[in-house]
């Protein structure tokens, strides 16, 4: 019993931090499609909502660092960031964040951008769906090799 939570936790876990690290935790522990899959859209959901509550807040404390610390506020990456903004929206970062970023800084670059909770939450579903379907299923179909990385 004790095993099976922990097996549960991990992907749950490690969902809510890197998304990538849900499906492969999942295959590497033998679950099966619907737990990986559940785990991993639950832990990224659930991080993407505890961190549009307290996103502003965050922004915020982060904006204050950097003047306090004197940083420029625009750099490479913040430039890249906000021209996928201004091209593509709350979608283009939400399609990108399990990808490229993680559930936590996604979404905190979102509040920061100026998107209402109900949108972050709503593209970052389809996105946790569309990306969990994909690596969860590949991850799982790659089992059958012997990759070190997977287990059997």
């Amino acid at each position: 019993m004790f095993e099976t939570v922990a097996k549960y936790l991990s992907v749950f876990l490690l969902s809510m931090v890197k998304f990538f690290g849900g499906p492969l935790t999942g295959a590497a522990l033998g679950l099966n499609f619907w737990q990986t899959f559940g785990l991993t859209v639950g832990g990224m959901m659930t991080s993407v909502t505890l961190f549009s509550i307290i996103g502003t807040a965050v922004s915020k404390y982060y904006a204050r660092e950097r003047i306090r610390k004197k940083k420029p506020i625009f750099n490479k990456k913040s430039r890249r960031i906000v021209k996928v903004w201004q091209k593509f929206g709350m979608g283009g970062i939400a399609f990108l964040t399990p990808v490229l970023l993680s559930p936590i800084i996604g979404t905190i670059i979102a509040t920061v951008l100026g998107a209402k909770r109900g949108q972050i939450l709503l593209h970052m579903l389809w996105s946790a769906v569309l990306w969990g379907t994909v690596f969860t299923f590949a991850l799982l179909h790659l089992r059958h090799m012997d990759l070190p990385f997977i287990g059997k």
